[in-house]
């Protein structure tokens, strides 16, 4: 297509780049899109973006979306289903404390019977488009994140300044190939109907953060959602802090035990939380595990089954040793995954070759898995960082799409795909992450 041309020959052209690349910035300082600065969190500059939408396959965003219900009702049976999160995590729970220290607070919840009828989910599924040998360019699930799955609130805004940029760029053609999120106003529904649910008005939303939050203001737009609701009594607990160890201290988990406990909406409950461990999404990829959650649904099974790559045991068995063994031989094709989310705690090549060696077939091994490495398609892009000239270079995106759902005594009453964000690394980084000064925020272009 002579446009998608165009926009690449812009990226040869260092004198229209500048210019581009000024008015992005100006945008972003305008419209919503600041970011705090590490050394100074008080002190703001223009969040990290590209400054052109990635092409991505409308067939691939469509897909992305349509399964997203699928996964929203996976999670949710999942944490319904303790006899298979205690048959899932048996290995994990022994090898990894963080994981341990959550699944005893879920066994005390099993025991003392759950406080809330009322189950919210706000989860995000990310993507890679393979390109591997024998993948031909398929959209292939990187992880299921069911606790504080971010930048919903910055995703909005990246569709609009792409449309600037392009607009500016003189590709007004393109700019209605650019879709929107719109994640904020869905999540924020979100949370306004489960508080509804809870039917205590003057009931309030919690939001639990960090202390430093690279990601804060995507929070502040939907508190902005929801500012007219206030009060003293909790109606929603919005977890966005307490998905690391780091995070916690004993005055910590004896505060999060208290909430389990506690009347108000979890997001998520601890059930929910360890549905989206590692383990339960390496446990998902073996044969039938899918049509327990599905039955006579084989349609769903394939839809989700679909996206799914290679996942491997780590365990202390003949099928943990065959996998740690296959991965030494051939280390440029796995990724060694422990449980732990927030980015960057993966291990590639030579240092998953190292930490298996260190790990040998003890315990320890248990607390990862083993993925199949993903070929994700090449593109070219420019990113904006801050102290970074804009030059083009070779990169590579993951897609992630919301998802929201609310169980209400038993029955779904809420159950969508509530928008998408994108985000773009350079093409010679293994790890990912924002926060980790490795990724940037970024949106597709439908081709």
């Amino acid at each position: 297509m002579k446009a998608y041309r165009t926009l690449y020959e812009l990226m040869d052209n260092p004198e229209k780049l500048q210019v581009l690349a000024k008015e992005a910035k100006v945008f972003c300082l305008l419209n919503g899109l600041p970011y705090p600065m590490k050394e100074s969190p008080e002190l703001v500059t223009y969040a990290p973006v590209t400054l052109f939408p990635t092409p991505v396959r409308r067939a691939v965003f469509e897909q992305a979306l349509a399964v997203q219900p699928h996964y929203n009702l996976l999670v949710d049976r999942i944490s319904q289903d303790a006899a298979f999160l205690e048959e899932a995590l048996s290995s994990t729970v022994l090898a990894d404390d963080f994981t341990a220290r959550l699944f005893n607070i879920h066994k005390q919840m099993l025991s003392e019977g759950r406080a809330s009828p009322i189950v919210l989910g706000i989860n995000r599924s990310d993507y890679m488009l393979d390109e591997s040998e024998d993948q031909g360019g398929l959209l292939k699930l990187v992880e299921i994140n069911t606790f504080a799955a971010g930048a919903f609130g910055t995703s909005d805004t990246i569709a609009p300044l792409h449309r600037h940029v392009l607009r500016l760029a003189g590709l007004e053609g393109l700019r209605s190939s650019v879709p929107d999120s719109n994640s904020t106003v869905r999540l924020a529904c979100a949370l306004q109907r489960a508080w509804e649910l809870y039917a205590r008005p003057q009931a309030a939303i919690l939001f639990l953060v960090d202390d430093v939050e690279m990601i804060f203001f995507s929070h502040f737009k939907l508190i902005n959602e929801l500012r007219e609701r206030d009060g003293r009594e909790v109606a929603v607990v919005f977890f966005r802090d307490g998905y690391v160890p780091g995070h916690y201290t004993e005055e910590s988990w004896a505060t999060r035990l208290l909430m389990e406990r506690s009347w108000a909406i979890k997001c998520p409950d601890v059930a929910t939380h360890l549905a989206g461990t590692k383990k339960v999404q390496q446990v998902l990829a073996r044969p039938g595990v899918l049509e327990r959650f599905f039955p006579e649904q084989p349609q769903v099974v394939q839809q989700i089954r679909a996206t799914f790559v290679g996942s491997y045991t780590l365990d202390q068995c003949p099928e943990g040793d065959r996998a740690a063994a296959m991965a030494m031989d051939s280390p440029d094709r796995y990724v060694l995954k422990p449980q732990r989310e927030g980015g960057g705690h993966n291990f590639f090549d030579a240092d998953l070759v190292r930490v298996l060696e260190e790990e040998g077939a003890g315990l320890g091994r248990a607390s990862y898995i083993l993925m199949e490495r993903l070929r994700p398609r090449v593109e070219r892009n420019v990113l904006l960082r801050r102290d970074t000239p804009p030059e083009p270079c070779d990169v590579v995106g993951e897609l992630g799409v919301f998802g929201a759902y609310i169980r209400a005594a038993g029955e779904m009453v809420l159950n969508v795909a509530a928008g998408h964000v994108m985000r773009t690394k350079p093409a010679e980084h293994s790890q990912g992450g924002v926060n980790q000064g490795l990724a940037v925020f970024d949106n597709l272009i439908l081709c």
